[in-house]
């Protein structure tokens, strides 16, 4: 009933914006004329009453090339393997091998992993990258099954496998303790595409450890609340009808929520900058809000699991985390280069519930572990943007050259 209501807004309000892209598209002629000053507040009104709308389609990588010694380098999308809810794709450069391989294991979260597009852009030069691309839930049919948390790190498992040995692998936020289960099941069994090297990034190890409001928020009811208040059946006749999600725009409308006067001044400086004409700093918000919009179901079983094992319980943390059936044990690792990295000002994944990590892969030497705390960051800022780039992929990748 909630996504059906939710999909009837979205259709209803639809010609709204289609009229507001028109009017903003017919009066913008009318702002250079002398005196347009005040068309141009009424065409930057109607841009932002354009953006309302949520989508739900993936955005697309848009990275053609790379550089590499200043010389632009042709990048194209392969896919290396492919499952009913998820897509390795493998970012290739036709013109040069015999560069590390690595595996970015994105958010299963409320957002497509084009989220890590400035990850992957950045990792490129330097690297043979390889990406999970998870499928929408709501354009998966039901007749594939379900998908829950074991789910995801077989996936992990099998996508480092068919990557191949001496391969390294990155995970973002949600997934590391996915990754971490993976690697310490792999290690355990002498798995031969066990990666030389495994980076953390913000992710929930031990989310004891400063709780954050989403912490907090996970806590503050019991499972079965999650799952009468929060899950509801994709409506026909989209491709995944019936099946049991928790909708993207639920996600979203959460973490709005939470930094609700943030994303208030940031449209707030986005109508200043159209009103003025600061194209570019204008641009950036618009990229920035495509992206934090376009939104991603999530498989009801996997959510309700990893609010329920990551955490409402921390297994992970608590030695307590099975992987079909067995226990999960982290000081297997004893090869593989352990790399966490954490923001100073991340409200999502608080700083030290990566840092666990360290305390768990007990059979790592010293010289194995290293950590990096970044100064002035938040979330998102640990994977994008220019501390990301310039301060921590720098130690990333140093960090897989002496594990190579």
């Amino acid at each position: 009933m909630l996504y059906s209501f939710y999909e009837q807004q979205r259709t209803w309000s639809e010609p709204l914006r289609q009229m507001a892209g028109l009017a903003r598209d017919t009066l913008m002629p009318l702002t250079m004329w002398p005196g347009g000053v005040g068309m141009s507040h009424v065409t930057a009104a109607f841009d932002l009453l354009s953006r309302t709308a949520l989508t739900h389609e993936h955005p697309g990588y848009d990275i053609d090339h790379v550089l590499i010694d200043g010389h632009p380098v042709p990048v194209t999308e392969e896919i290396a393997a492919t499952s009913p809810f998820c897509t390795l794709l493998r970012f290739r450069k036709p013109s040069i091998t015999g560069q590390p391989k690595v595996l970015v294991v994105a958010p299963l979260s409320g957002h497509f992993a084009t989220l890590l597009r400035d990850t992957v852009r950045t990792l490129l030069a330097d690297h043979d990258v390889f990406l999970t691309d998870w499928h929408n839930a709501r354009d998966i049919p039901v007749t594939h099954g379900d998908f829950g948390f074991d789910d995801c790190i077989e996936h992990i498992i099998s996508f480092l496998e068919t990557i191949g040995p001496k391969a390294h692998v990155i995970a973002v936020c949600q997934p590391c303790v996915q990754v971490l289960a993976a690697v310490a099941v792999m290690a355990e069994s002498k798995n031969p595409a066990t990666p030389l090297s495994m980076t953390l990034m913000a992710g929930p190890i031990d989310t004891r450890v400063q709780p954050t409001k989403v912490n907090e928020l996970a806590l503050s009811h019991p499972i079965e609340w999650f799952e009468q208040n929060l899950i509801t059946e994709v409506p026909a006749p989209l491709a995944g009808a019936g099946r049991k999600v928790y909708p993207g725009f639920l996600q979203l409308t959460a973490f709005m929520s939470m930094n609700g006067a943030r994303h208030m001044k940031a449209h707030s400086d986005l109508y200043s900058h159209l009103a003025t004409g600061d194209v570019e700093r204008a641009n950036d918000i618009k990229t920035f809000y495509d992206e934090y919009f376009a939104v991603f179901d999530l498989p009801a079983r996997f959510y309700l699991e990893t609010v329920k094992r990551v955490f409402q319980d921390a297994d992970l943390a608590r030695g307590a985390l099975t992987y079909k059936g067995k226990p999960v044990d982290p000081s297997a690792i004893k090869k593989t280069a352990l790399l966490t990295v954490e923001g100073e000002h991340d409200d999502i994944c608080a700083v030290g519930q990566t840092l666990a990590a360290h305390d768990l892969c007990t059979g790592l030497k010293p010289f194995l572990k290293r950590h990096h705390l970044q100064p002035g960051a938040g979330h998102y800022g640990v994977f994008s943007g220019r501390k990301w780039r310039t301060q921590i992929y720098p130690l990333v990748r140093n960090l897989m050259l002496s594990a190579t």
